[in-house]
């Protein structure tokens, strides 16, 4: 009897082990795709709209941004109203582009609001097209409202000889790695003068270019591009790479010029 009790205590310690040892087993990993974003791979524009609730615009929008302008409507629209200031304070990589901060100074008034000028970045190549045309590269001067409105500014880099003078000023603190910060109050950076000598522009409503791709962003897109010569164009391709998103439909909306 005693040997029968301990041959089933022996079957009942085994079987216990048995399951406890597939409780603790590992469970296999399933791989999450994470919420974040770039520009190549998995993490490329044609997935950002499925990483996140947030990031749903930049599939489901209808005025999205960047676009080939063409195809316009001429209405009257009245010069750029700039009232522009200098006031740079740093220089920023964060990982996507990188971006001039400025302090508050500067303004843009249209439409009888006014906008204030944010931070400037870039992206190589340019986002926007004109006529079917891409650009080295493409600065974007973004202002806000008090109540959130925002506007962007694009200037169009085409290639050079000579150094464009404003990038000059700062190209030496370009910061090269993501999270990397220099400083440009000595600098004290005045944006106008990125900007052509002639002014007229392309009008269009559009969305923000990275995400979460919100729309309702007023977008004035410059029609003459100012130079940038081949080393400056090199040093910015090599911290940004190629950071542009493709080109959206137009969809129902109006190109003015």
């Amino acid at each position: 009897m005693k040997k029968i009790v301990a041959l089933s205590l022996a079957i009942a310690f085994l079987t216990t082990g048995c399951v406890s040892k597939k409780v603790v087993t590992k469970p296999v990993e399933v791989k999450v795709h994470k919420a974040h974003w770039g520009y190549v791979g998995e993490y490329s524009p044609e997935h950002w709209g499925d990483m996140k609730e947030e990031y749903k615009m930049c599939k489901l929008g209808k005025n999205q941004s960047p676009v080939n302008l063409t195809d316009f409507k001429d209405p009257f629209m009245y010069p750029l109203k700039l009232k522009y200031s200098t006031g740079s304070t740093e220089f920023i990589n964060n990982g996507h582009t990188v971006q001039v901060n400025f302090k508050e100074g500067s303004e843009l008034y249209i439409d009888k609001k006014v906008y204030k000028l944010k931070q400037f970045h870039f992206h190589t190549p340019s986002e926007n097209r004109l006529y079917e045309k891409s650009f080295p590269m493409e600065a974007h001067l973004v202002h806000a409202t008090d109540s959130g409105e925002l506007a962007v500014v694009a200037v169009m880099f085409s290639g050079g000889f000579n150094d464009n003078p404003f990038l000059a000023k700062f190209i030496s603190k370009l910061p090269l790695t993501k999270g990397a910060k220099n400083n440009l109050v000595k600098e004290n950076l005045n944006a106008f003068d990125m900007m052509p000598d002639d002014k007229n522009y392309y009008r269009f409503n559009g969305s923000l270019t990275t995400p979460p791709c919100s729309e309702g962003v007023l977008w004035l897109v410059l029609k003459n591009p100012v130079p940038i010569s081949e080393n400056q164009l090199n040093a910015f391709r090599k911290v940004l790479g190629n950071n542009n998103r493709p080109i959206q439909p137009k969809n129902a909306r109006a190109f003015l010029k």
